[in-house]
């Protein structure tokens, strides 16, 4: 018994040690496609950390459909998890959610724009929140109205105009992201749609479609700092280069792409893509603009140092929103009027997936802290798929 003891012991170890060595790497495959974090996302402005395999690797599932008080023309997503969804004029609120879609409050476009050093409009005003874009640190939301309405406010914008025939200019809410209220109003141009802003967190840019510009807002004074003509009807898109010195425009009422010094404020023409050119992103590396051209039913890959068109492919009819994975190696573009979404490896253009969606779907955004894709439709609903895990096939 005695000179058993030390035997039967360092089996007892050895043993450990393997379940041990089996636990760790278990652990580890886990955690290799999970949130790599003990701060709960959707909670606040710092970035959630996350693993999360290859975007051209994985299988792209549906989880959820979410509907209830919904007309979403956009949703986008935060660094730190948070959804919103802008419902225009139908419903006049921003619908908040967290990354496992549930609501987690509605923000009421209603405003009094004198509480904000804004004459000429006495009582309550309302918006109509069609675009938006989180700051980079999660800390704050900018929402572009697409009309407003009140007192001494003229007839909605339209899809169809000119700067002569704009109507009245409309407003920059931003939100705060902790307490869901609006801080800022801040005046932009005739029907703003598109929102962007720099990855330095200083800048924000909004696309006016009927005034044919572009708004500069200096995030630290809370003011529009310049106007910039983009030369073109209806300017949407907007990407921006990582060092914050270089805008590119989507001109939908062209074929053209358009490139801005945010420095100088030139505007030249960059790229020719297909018809009616709508929205952009840009890789994370800022090599590559992938562009979706409504009119033609196509996406195009371009070089974001020289304008050449790399690649382009059919997606469906209408090609509008789309959004681009974190790691930059896929792009996901969801077609209006074909009513599906479409997964596109960036590496080549090659659509890896495609499954239809609800009625109309017109916005699209990628969830960092899940690797979940939201689609907005505009029937009233947002469809939720899983693009997390690696595909078996």
């Amino acid at each position: 018994m005695i000179g058993t003891a030390p035997y039967a012991r360092r089996r007892l170890i050895v043993g450990g040690l393997a379940i041990l060595v089996v636990m760790t790497a278990a652990w580890a495959a886990w955690t290799s496609e999970r949130e790599d974090t003990t701060r709960p996302a959707g909670t606040g402005g710092l970035r959630v950390q996350v693993h999360l395999p290859p975007a051209d690797q994985t299988a792209f599932v549906r989880r959820e459909r979410i509907t209830g008080n919904l007309s979403p023309k956009s949703v986008v997503a935060s660094p730190t998890g948070l959804v919103t969804a802008q419902n225009m004029m139908y419903t006049h609120t921003i619908s908040v959610f967290t990354p496992d879609g549930k609501l987690k409050d509605t923000v009421d476009d209603s405003v009094d724009l004198s509480l904000f050093g804004i004459d000429g409009h006495p009582g309550t005003s309302r918006g109509a929140p069609v675009e938006a874009a989180f700051t980079h640190d999660g800390r704050h939301v900018y929402v572009s109205n697409y009309s407003m309405y009140g007192k001494n406010f003229g007839p909605e914008g339209l899809d169809t105009c000119n700067p002569a025939s704009a109507p009245d200019k409309s407003f920059l809410y931003r939100i705060d992201t902790t307490t869901l209220k609006i801080d800022q109003v801040i005046p932009v141009g005739a029907v703003p749609k598109y929102v962007a802003v720099t990855p330095d967190d200083s800048t924000v840019l909004v696309t006016n479609w009927c005034s044919w510009t572009m708004s500069v807002v200096d995030v630290k004074t809370a003011r529009l700092v310049a106007t910039i003509p983009i030369g073109g009807a209806y300017p949407r898109g907007i990407a921006i280069a990582p060092d914050s010195k270089t805008a590119f425009v989507a001109v939908m009422g062209s074929q053209r792409i358009a490139k801005v010094d945010l420095a100088s404020k030139e505007v030249s023409a960059f790229a020719h893509t297909g018809n009616g050119p709508r929205h952009i992103v840009i890789s994370p590396d800022g090599k590559y603009l992938y562009v979706t051209n409504n009119s033609s039913g196509t996406v195009s890959k371009v070089d974001a140092v020289d304008g050449h068109v790399l690649a382009t492919v059919s997606t469906g009819r209408q090609p509008r929103s789309m959004a681009i994975s974190s790691d930059g190696l896929a792009v996901y573009v969801v077609n209006y009027e074909s009513s599906t979404v479409s997964k596109l490896r960036t590496s080549d253009l090659r659509q890896i997936a495609k499954t239809a969606t609800d009625y109309h779907p017109i916005g699209i955004a990628y969830e960092p802290t899940t690797g979940s894709i939201w689609v907005a439709c505009y029937g009233g609903s947002i469809m939720v798929f899983d693009d997390n895990k690696r595909s078996t096939s």
